[in-house]
């Protein structure tokens, strides 16, 4: 009887708490800092779609990626107003980081039954990865949503083998694309998973109408791209000339250093060590989730370009393995006899697979607590969260500088935060006069020194984030500061511990009046 009712309550407790905890997780505190630099550009193109009069004029509608999210975003604006879109932004992604909870466990149940299904959910929920990111107005966070409905229809179509789910799970990567062209990468993850099991592909005419499906509904971007204005074919070539040609931004170990961490170490081993059980007994499931690991973590590999929410769309996979896993083990939810040799009567072998659930639970949940509660540093990982003391400095520009004040800044990430909060033109000084070497949407100042001294730039930015990654035209700017007779009118300082553990002021953005 116990055991019929921890069956019966114990997943649907499991999902509550999951929920509940998860919600908790991402929004505290979820405004204490402002938008970075891609936060200010998706919801500068909200504000653009939302024909917002101010900040329409320094963000450009089309830029390098689709618009679903801006538009989504740009719903809120009659609700929150101008001011309130950062809030509205990040409420938007924390919608879509539960309702991704909530995915990984219809999937996790479908494949192994409701105990997965509520642990992987719990394991979500709880993971700092996931969290940092669907804390933030990122295209990431929804993608990983829609994601997750790609594979939870194409499991559904390979337990059932109706058609209509095939159709719905490329519709669904079409929506994936639709938030971030990305997505099309896990084209790849299915084409994997079909061409090792070809008793799923036996029907090429569905299988040509399902991708039929996918292409009619990723043609909506450059369509809408073309009829709205926004240069079609020649805008797209060059993104995707600048994407291919950008310099690599981390080094090549960048996610083999910080993604096992931001998942969990307990979590990637019981996923490694699971997939290592059930080689004898392999199915087209293991395979599905498998290729939804690595087929974009190999890709983001072998890519230059690297960005720490780049791989969030793989979570819900890594959970269910490291659920299922921990089911095997312990005889959660079945009758079959446990992975492993015990001495145990199976009440008792239960609750210890209750207790190793919640040991991992907790490893997830305290990092992710300590990551909400760190004290910054004044250092900046790109995607990683928000920018202290970026919208303080912002809003002292907005009122403090007469309209038609133009600043230049290190890097473009500056600038679009000081255009998102000050309402000022700004310029980024590492912006390369290069087009192979830009995003096509930014201005670059070929002439620093001749905008300077006919007084059409009247501020410098520097900030600890960019002089960070670029301490070579952090020094630059150093130099038309004091050049340019510059006067520090704003200092904007967070609070930190150094290290001696005293707590001290850390100037992270100094703005420099300048004149000819």
């Amino acid at each position: 009887m116990a055991r019929s009712r921890l069956d019966q309550f114990g997943p649907a407790l499991l999902v509550v708490i999951a929920l509940l905890s998860g919600g908790l997780l991402r929004l505290w505190g979820i405004n204490r800092y402002g938008v970075n630099s891609d936060e200010a550009v998706y919801l500068g193109q909200a504000a653009a779609l939302a024909q917002e009069p101010i900040l329409s004029q320094f963000f450009p509608l089309f830029r390098a990626h689709p618009l679903l999210f801006p538009f989504l975003a740009s719903l809120t604006i009659p609700f929150f107003g101008r001011e309130g879109l950062d809030l509205a932004g990040r409420l938007l992604a924390v919608c879509f980081g539960l309702a991704t909870i909530g995915v990984t466990m219809i999937i996790g149940r479908l494949l192994y039954g409701r105990w997965v299904g509520a642990v992987a959910a719990l394991f979500v929920a709880l993971m700092p990865y996931h969290i940092s990111v669907t804390r933030q107005a990122l295209l990431d966070g929804p993608m990983a949503f829609w994601v997750a409905l790609v594979f939870l229809a194409f499991a559904r179509y390979a337990a059932t083998r109706q058609r209509r789910w095939l159709f719905a799970s490329t519709l669904a990567l079409g929506l994936a694309f639709l938030t971030k062209e990305t997505a099309v990468i896990f084209l790849g993850a299915l084409i994997v998973t079909l061409a090792i099991h070809p008793q799923l592909s036996d029907c090429p005419r569905d299988l040509l109408i399902a991708l039929a499906a996918f292409v009619a509904m990723i043609a909506v971007h450059p369509f809408a791209t073309v009829l709205a204005g926004g240069g079609g074919t020649e805008r797209t070539t060059q993104y995707l000339v600048w994407q291919l040609f950008r310099r690599p931004n981390h080094e090549w170990w960048f996610y083999l250093w910080t993604i096992p961490p931001a998942l969990g170490p307990a979590l990637v081993a019981l996923a490694l060590l699971g997939l290592w059980l059930v080689r004898h007994v392999w199915s087209w499931r293991e395979t599905m989730l498998v290729a939804w690991l690595f087929v974009p973590f190999a890709f983001f590999q072998a890519w230059p370009t690297k960005g720490f929410p780049y791989l969030v769309a793989i979570v819900p996979a890594a959970a269910i393995l490291g659920a299922r896993t921990l089911a095997r083990f312990f005889a959660l939810g079945t009758t079959r006899r446990p992975a492993i040799h015990h001495h145990f009567r199976p009440s008792w072998l239960r609750a210890l697979g209750l207790f190793a659930v919640l040991a991992v639970a907790g490893s997830l949940a305290l990092p992710s607590v300590e990551l909400l509660r760190a004290s910054t540093n004044g250092t900046f990982l790109a995607g990683s969260g928000g920018v202290p003391g970026g919208r303080e400095a912002g809003m002292w520009v907005r009122e403090h500088t007469p309209q038609g004040t133009k600043l230049l800044t290190i890097g473009p990430s500056m600038a679009n935060i000081i255009q998102f909060y000050g309402y000022r033109k700004a310029y980024g000084l590492s912006v390369s006069p290069n087009p192979l070497h830009r995003n096509p949407t930014y201005e670059p100042v070929v002439n620093p020194d001749l905008f300077l001294r006919n007084g059409e730039i009247q501020y410098v930015v520097w900030d600890a984030y960019s002089a960070a990654r670029s301490p070579f035209f952090a020094e630059k700017l150093l130099t038309y500061a004091r050049r340019y007779h510059g006067r520090v009118v704003h200092t904007q300082t967070v609070r930190t511990v150094d290290a001696a553990g005293q707590h001290v002021e850390l100037p992270v953005i100094v703005i420099y009046e300048v004149r000819p």
